[in-house]
Formats: structure tokens, sequence, C-alpha cells
């Protein structure tokens, strides 16, 4: 049985990645600081944790493991008085600090890249692993920060894997509710109203949080010894999509929605949660459609099983099964800016986002 360590278990795909693994018969192990922990919209599972932030890691903590899966990072905008430079240096730093440990002791390290590095795409086709990247925001610059960094440290004995994932959803126990598809259903279905942030015409690959995790899964039983860094779109040319597509989706399988635009509603406090800070006059310059080819010729065993269609539908009646109500949507944990900015604001943790002692 394999033993996998994941970074940055108690976030949204962390929770459920453990879980599927769990079922799949792999031994998983957790790190985690604790940021997200208490948002929980179901029970998680239990999970053997340590409580310790990324930047402390040291060799001890993964000895014995047989695959680390470094989730732990930071997807936020800068905020209050803080640089990009403050919040997201340290992340480049000790993802590149732990691959180096993993190197050491033979460890296989997977890390979550993001398709979010093509940014504003200067062509109208799809877009793989050999186009140029136009990072739009330091979250994006982060990502490829830290490919490059996998890149110069990969070799004959180390061969990292960098997962380029499109837009994750769907369900899992700690919930986001910061991610357009989970945000718009959750929308839907507690006010009725498909609200958008944009006008809509960007487009976006979205990839089910389960095939996420059956990519992960792949890769921890490929024997991949490519002497340099694999880097992988995840997810199905099909699942291309407009935003204002996504939202029509959505707005057809909730009777009685309507479909709206941020500012039309008066409710202040909602619009403050499903504001995105990097759209400016309505329109969101991170758009481009991705080509998922590679990941089919070249990860043994890997395809994705869900359609976006077939997942809204799957998160819609989850969420009805659950009884998801305003009060639980609105909730700040499911919110990653907003929960940082609490936790910030409340003075539980520092400049350096480590906790307050």
């Amino acid at each position: 049985m394999k033993k996998i360590l994941i970074v940055g278990h108690q976030g949204y795909l962390g929770t459920r990645l453990a879980a599927y693994l769990h079922e799949r018969g792999y031994q998983c192990s957790g790190i985690d600081t604790g940021f997200f922990k208490d948002g929980t919209l179901s029970e998680p599972g239990s999970v053997p944790t340590i409580d310790k932030d990324a930047r402390l890691l040291n060799e001890s903590d993964i000895e014995g493991f047989d695959v680390l899966i470094l989730l732990a990072g930071i997807s936020n905008d800068p905020f209050g008085h803080m640089t990009s430079e403050q919040i997201y240096d340290p992340t480049r730093d000790y993802a590149l600090s732990i691959a180096e440990m993993c190197k050491k002791s033979g460890i296989k390290f997977i890390y979550p890249s993001s398709c979010s590095v093509y940014g504003a795409a200067a062509v109208d086709g799809l877009l793989d692993e050999e186009s140029p990247t136009n990072p739009q925001t330091p979250y994006s610059i982060n990502k490829i920060q830290v490919e490059e960094g996998l890149s110069k440290i990969a070799d004959n004995t180390f061969s990292p894997i960098a997962l380029r994932f499109g837009t994750v959803y769907g369900m899992s126990p700690r919930i986001r509710f910061d991610v357009v598809i989970n945000m718009l259903c959750g929308l839907a279905l507690t006010t009725k109203k498909v609200t958008l942030n944009s006008n809509g015409q960007a487009w976006r690959p979205h990839l089910h949080i389960d095939d996420a995790c059956e990519s992960f899964r792949c890769c921890i039983d490929w024997e991949n010894n490519s002497d340099e860094l694999m880097v992988l779109n995840v997810g199905r040319d099909e699942d291309n999509y407009k935003i204002i597509d996504i939202a029509k989706i959505i707005h057809s399988n909730v009777d009685g929605s309507e479909l709206t635009y941020l500012g039309s509603d008066a409710n202040k406090e909602e619009n403050e949660l499903i504001k995105d800070r990097k759209i400016q006059d309505g329109v969101d310059t991170r758009t481009y459609k991705v080509s998922f080819e590679k990941i089919l010729k070249v990860l043994p065993g890997f395809e994705c099983k869900w359609t976006v269609e077939q997942g809204i539908k799957s998160l819609l009646n989850d969420f009805q099964d659950i009884g998801l109500s305003k009060d639980m949507f609105n909730r700040k944990e499911f919110y990653r800016l907003q929960q940082i900015e609490f936790l910030h604001k409340e003075n539980l943790i520092n400049d350096d986002l480590f906790w307050v002692k």
C-alpha cells in the first residue's frame, strides 16, 4: 500500500482527495496549518494529521512516504497593506524547498498548477503545454515561478509532475463558494439568481473535483522517468466554456431562477462575497481555451468521467440534499480571501500569515 502525504489536506481539494484516495486503497496522511479546517459543509473523513505550516516542514516530516502532493498555497488577492510579494514569495520558496527534500529522500513530488497561467490568450485556438503563458494575476505568476523552479531541479533522479488544472468545481466537505460553478449553483438555489460578476464572455476550462482527484491517483501509480518536469493540462476539450454559457446551464436547471449581473442587486453583503476584485468594469481579461490532448496520451489510465452538464446537475442535487441555505452559503469560511482577511483583521494571524500564539 502506497503512503501518500498531502500537504494542505484541509482545504477544498485536499479534503476530497484524501477521501478519494482512501476509498481506493491508498494510505493518506496530512499536514495543514488549519486556516480552513472549520469551513465544513458536511463531516470530512478522518485523516492522520500534523498541525504544521508548510514553511516549517523538515525532512523528518516527510520520511517514509512514497508520494508527496503539495496543495498548500495561497489562492487569494493581496489584502490590507500587504504586497503580492509578501503573499506569494514564501509560497514559491517553500514549494521548492519541499521539492528539494523530496528529491533527496526519493519521494515522488506532485504539484497542482493551474490553466490560469495561460492568462489572456493571444490566440484563438486551444492552448497546449508548449503554448506561451501569459499570467494575469500574482497567483498565476506564482504557479509559473514554481514550475520554473521545479524544472531546474529535475534530473535523472527526480521527475516532478505539475498538473495544470482547469477551474475545479464539485462537492467537497470543505466546499469553496468562490469558484465559478460552485458559486453560481449556490446562488441559484439560495437566491434564485444566477449572478455574474463580469459580462460572462471569458473562456475557461472546467474540471470536476473527482476528475482532478483521479489525475492525482494516476500520477501516484505512474512510473514517470522523464528526467524533467512533466507538465500536464488536466480537463476535457469539450469543457471549455464561456462563463455566460455556464450561467445559462445552471439557470436552466433551477426552476424560477433569473440570470443577473453584479450591481443589479441591492444586497451589498452578498455582492461583496461574490465580487472578484480582479475584474474591472465588468470585463475579465483572463480568457483562455485549453487542449487536454497530451494527458490522454501520456498518463496511463486517465480520462475525465464528468461533463460540465453532468457535474452541475450532480452538484445542485448535492446542495439540495443537504438543505443549502442562504446563511450557509454566506459563511466566510467558504470564501478564501474573506476567511484569510478575517483571520488577519482579528490578529489571529500576522503579516507573515503565521498564527499568533
